[in-house]
Parts: C-alpha cells; sequence; structure tokens
C-alpha cells in the first residue's frame, strides 16, 4: 500500500455514475438535481465513468463505450461543457463530498486526438500497424509506456483536472501500465494536492493468467499497493459469485477474505462491492430480500472503502447498457432500503472501523459471518445472517443488553450466547 495512504479511506462510501445513464436528461445537469439525495445516503466521493469525448471510428453501437476515449483534457458535449462540469464539481464540493473520476490511460479511441498527434506513442503489432492487446477490445488501441514524453503528456492530464477540482482518480485497467508510472505520478500529483485518492481497477486472477501466458505485463495487487490507495475486491469477486449460485461453500469465500488479511500490507484497502457497471446487479442473484440486506450490511461493514453504483439503493435489478442510452429507473425509490443504506453509512464512520483490528472469526455455525474491529478499549462486533440460519452464537463478550447500531433495537446475550438475529446486527460489545 502507498505508504502515506490514510486510515481513515475505510470509513469512506464511493459512489459510481454513469452520466448518460444516470437521469433523463443524460447530462451533468441531470446529476446536479440528484446531489442532495446522494448525500443522504452517507456517500463520501462521487465516481463520475469517463467524462471525455467518446471515439467514432469502430465505435461499438450508436452511442459508444465510454471507455474508448478521444481526448483526455476535455469534456463529452453530451453531457455539456467545461463551465457545466465546473458547477458540478463546486456542488458536489459544497456538498461536502468529492469527486473522483475515470482515467482511461491503458488505450485510446482509433481517432483519438493523441493518435493523430503522436502516433509514435502507441503499440504495434507485428504487422506494423497500431492495435490493441485485447481482442474484445475492438474500440481502442493500446499506448506504448516506452516513450517519456507519453509519462510527461499523461502526468500533464492528471495536473489538469486535479487543478479543476478533481479529488481523486479511479485508473482503469491499472495493471496494464507500468508500475512505475503510477508511482511517479503520485509523486507528481501529491506536489498539487497531498490528499488525492488513488483507486485501481486491478485485474482478477484468471485475466492475470491469461495476460501473462500471453507475455504481456499485468501487475498483481501486491505491486498495485506501492502506487495505489485501493485496489479492487477482484482477487474474490468470482468466488463470491460462486457462492451465490452454489457452486462453493461459504467459508471458502471467507478463506480468502482473511487470506486478504495476511497477503497484504496492514493497512491495505479493497473497494468492497455487490455491483459495478462491469458485473450484474445483485438484485437476481440473491433469491430473498432480506439475505440481501444482510449482504449489503457486510459490505458496509468490511475492512475496506464502499462502492455503491447508481440504482443498488433502488434494487435495481437491470444491469445497464454501457453502449447505449438506459437511464436508471427511479419511478419506484425503495424507501426502506436506502434508509438502510443511510444507517449502514453512519455506522461505516464509527472511529474505530478506520483504526481498529478487523478479524473474520471462524464459526461452528453455518451460514453466519461473524467480524469485529478492536482496540484496547472496546470492539465493535457485526453479525449477518446470510442463509437465515436459527441457533445461538459465541460472540465472546459479556451477558447484557445492547444495542443494534443500525436500527436502535435492542439485544440480548445470556451465558455467553447471542441467538442469531433475522436482521444484520452491528454493535459494541463489552471486553
Amino acid at each position: 500500500m502507498a505508504f502515506d495512504t490514510s486510515p481513515e479511506l475505510r470509513n469512506k462510501i464511493i459512489y459510481e455514475v454513469f452520466i448518460r445513464n444516470h437521469s433523463e436528461a443524460g447530462n451533468f445537469n441531470g446529476l446536479q438535481k440528484d446531489l442532495p439525495r446522494i448525500k443522504n445516503l452517507g456517500v463520501d466521493v462521487i465516481w463520475l465513468m469517463p467524462i471525455h469525448p467518446i471515439g467514432r471510428i469502430q465505435r461499438k453501437h450508436s452511442l459508444g463505450c465510454p471507455y474508448s476515449i478521444q481526448d483526455y483534457r476535455e469534456i463529452n458535449p453530451e453531457y455539456g461543457t467545461a463551465d457545466d462540469f465546473q458547477q458540478l464539481v463546486s456542488n458536489i464540493h459544497e456538498l461536502g463530498m468529492e469527486v473522483m473520476i475515470d482515467i482511461v490511460f491503458n488505450h485510446t479511441s482509433h481517432d483519438s486526438w493523441l493518435r493523430g498527434h503522436h502516433p509514435e506513442w502507441f503499440y504495434r503489432a507485428a504487422d506494423g500497424k497500431i492495435a490493441g492487446k485485447v481482442e474484445d477490445w475492438t474500440d481502442v488501441i493500446d499506448l506504448d509506456y516506452t516513450h517519456p514524453e507519453l509519462w510527461t503528456y499523461q502526468i500533464d492530464t492528471l495536473k489538469f483536472w486535479t487543478k479543476q477540482g478533481v479529488n481523486g482518480f479511479r485508473c482503469d485497467v491499472a495493471p496494464l501500465v507500468p508500475l512505475d508510472f503510477w508511482l511517479k505520478a503520485r509523486s507528481e500529483l501529491k506536489k498539487i494536492n497531498p490528499n488525492l485518492v488513488w483507486l485501481a481497477e486491478s485485474s482478477d486472477p484468471d485475466f492475470i493468467e491469461i495476460r501473462r501466458k500471453q507475455g504481456l505485463n499485468n501487475l498483481a495487487d501486491s505491486e498495485m499497493y506501492q502506487a495505489f490507495d485501493i485496489t479492487y475486491d477482484y482477487d474474490v469477486y468470482h468466488t463470491f459469485r460462486a457462492y451465490l449460485q452454489g457452486k462453493t461453500s461459504l467459508e471458502q469465500y471467507l478463506s480468502l477474505l482473511r487470506r486478504q488479511e495476511v497477503i497484504y500490507p496492514a493497512n491495505y484497502l479493497k473497494l468492497r462491492f455487490l455491483e459495478n457497471h462491469d458485473q450484474p446487479r445483485i438484485r437476481p442473484l440473491v433469491a430473498f430480500k432480506e439475505s440481501l440486506r444482510q449482504w449489503t450490511a457486510f459490505a458496509y461493514f468490511e475492512k475496506g472503502v464502499t462502492l455503491l453504483y447508481a440504482g443498488q439503493e433502488n434494487l435495481d435489478s437491470k444491469t445497464p447498457d454501457l453502449f447505449e442510452r438506459d437511464s436508471v429507473d427511479w419511478s419506484s425509490p425503495d424507501l426502506e432500503f436506502s434508509n438502510l443504506l443511510t444507517s449502514l453509512a453512519r455506522v461505516k464512520k464509527e472511529p474505530l472501523v478506520s483504526r481498529g483490528y478487523y478479524k473474520i472469526h471462524f464459526t461452528p455455525q453455518s451460514g453466519v459471518i461473524f467480524a469485529s474491529y478492536q482496540d484496547e478499549h472496546r470492539t465493535l462486533y457485526g453479525i449477518f445472517n446470510v442463509e437465515g440460519k436459527s441457533g445461538y452464537l459465541d460472540v465472546g463478550c459479556k451477558d447484557g443488553e445492547y444495542q443494534n447500531l443500525i436500527n436502535g433495537d435492542n439485544i440480548r446475550i445470556q451465558d455467553g450466547l447471542l441467538q442469531l438475529p433475522t436482521s444484520p446486527l452491528i454493535f459494541y460489545g463489552k471486553n
């Protein structure tokens, strides 16, 4: 992990927005109107998926993929003007939130400004033609970071957006870009804003294996932590999906989460999510709403930064299209679920979450996740009955009444045992 990463990031919630699909207007002004509601969810950072013009040559579908970028320093006119963006940034800041933008430095569109002005900065295939290295990504071409001038240009781009008030960068397929570039970028940008947040879209193990088999660069999470504050949870996500599909056990998934605690730096940060723009919505994967509440509560409780993808608070079951207009349906808000998220956000901001020792406990009761944060004074317990089991759990704290921080209900521990709750439970225990 970057040596200067703040542990207080463990208290943060990031809200992911695709401007095109967030509102009927599909622009910055459409998001502006929704900012107070987003703030009410307890959100700290709004991550804007790419805000730049989209390439036209070999474009996917009619509107194109936002990750096929023509110009890193321009605003997509479909979203508004540079002044509109500045107003959005100002309004987000006024509400006490921060702005993170997507940075896509592995590749550009076929008709990018960079290709037109610096074709020598691009990867060339065996036939000498400019190309991309990932077969499915037909709408983009890869950059070649053996050119120091490209490094300077890209770092200047980051400086440009930082001076516009951007507070952090989500770096798309960051492991495909040289680590030394990211280290230099972080060092240079720190001179402008030492509090910038760096989030890496790290790779899942299968993708790393494929790339390395081809003799291509693909950094592992352990390497990414030298330059980044946060990496994706993709090292365990597919096991989570396999569990939901009945292909593996809950304990197998939890064992991988425990393993993270010993293979990464002590203060590592993962982006904890149930869904994002590259993955299916969680609602169709979890049969019962109560189970979804349990998993959501655990995602907030876990050590790391919580990600909420726009529409998730509505229990939206439709995965939005990235290549066409496919607006999130806000017509039937799930207020009960939104209120749960607001309550979980309050718990997320408990000081012990940022500084306590985190542990996922072994328990003889299957189907239950039992985790805690602890310091020398007290312990914050989280119990998530994801399979709706009945019975009792030995939580290791003194007998007495305790309050569920999520909903205010009282719970009782007697003879060291807690009756398994039907709702997610987070409480302070007596050591």
